[in-house]
């Protein structure tokens, strides 16, 4: 498995000939979003790939599309153009796309492509916000990625979520290779103190709870919403016990990184 850091939370991962994108975020820096109720959020940094360097793709997961620092114009752009397209039900319904699959909490879809292994997408739950918000802040789900041959998941990437006892819950029930885990501890002034998303202490106990072979933080920074940030991600890491601090990998900015050595051969054999 290759995985590239794009910013904020794209990733591309490659996996086994499947090249699959999570969350396509492509705007230049320098803008401010609406998030809607009175709140945005201003791009601070552009993306370390640039979209006309980004090659084909076969999978766009997309945690949600009613926020864009999840799914931005440019983002919104390459959807036509993927195989597959996984997102939310009611995003599904609001793309209007045919290659678009909507999925709710624990549905999951099997995607085929000629000569490939075929892969089974899953949706994990999310909670963007404090209870009782999932009307103001939408439908948002995570995603769990395993090859059919597998027992176990090759890939889980979280969305954008709190942590509440049912995301715990479904970390400590699965086994999973790479976890991609959102974090930034979002607040809005307007807003006050409520978080919509996990802090970096958030982030190191649901790894904890988890156990995976490598855990890729991401969605940190690159936006003023963020109030914990990457700051908060590397010192919770940091701080973490050592069975969390040993599974964190920081990837570079635009490099693609192998991350095969790492994984168990005897779990992730066929």
């Amino acid at each position: 498995m290759n995985v590239t850091r794009i910013g904020g939370p794209t990733v591309l991962v490659e996996l086994d000939g499947w090249r699959i994108l999570v969350d396509p975020t492509f705007d230049a820096p320098g803008r401010r979003y609406s998030f809607g109720l009175g709140t945005s959020s201003v791009k601070t940094r552009g993306p370390s790939v640039p979209v006309d360097e980004l090659g084909e793709i076969d999978v766009i997961l997309v945690s949600h599309d009613h926020h864009a620092d999840n799914l931005d114009d440019a983002g919104r752009a390459l959807l036509p153009g993927a195989r597959h397209v996984v997102t939310t039900v009611s995003g599904a319904g609001r793309l209007g796309l045919p290659n678009a699959h909507g999925l709710a909490t624990g549905d999951t879809i099997l995607l085929e492509a000629p000569g490939r292994e075929p892969i089974r997408v899953g949706a994990t739950p999310c909670r963007h916000g404090p209870p009782l918000s999932r009307r103001l802040v939408g439908d948002v789900i995570g995603f769990t990625v395993r090859r059919q041959s597998r027992a176990h998941f090759d890939l889980w990437a979280t969305g954008d979520t709190v942590l509440t006892r049912r995301l715990r819950r479904t970390a400590r029930h699965m086994t999973v290779d790479v976890a991609i885990v959102n974090g930034g501890g979002v607040q809005f002034g307007i807003t006050g103190p409520v978080r919509y998303s996990m802090t970096g202490t958030d982030a190191a106990k649901l790894i904890a709870a988890l156990e995976p072979a490598i855990a890729i933080p991401a969605h940190y920074d690159g936006w003023s919403h963020f109030r914990d940030g990457e700051a908060g991600m590397r010192t919770a890491i940091a701080t973490a016990p050592a069975a969390v601090r040993d599974r964190v990998r920081w990837l570079p900015d635009g490099e693609p990184v192998d991350l095969g050595e790492s994984l168990d051969p005897q779990k992730t054999a066929p």
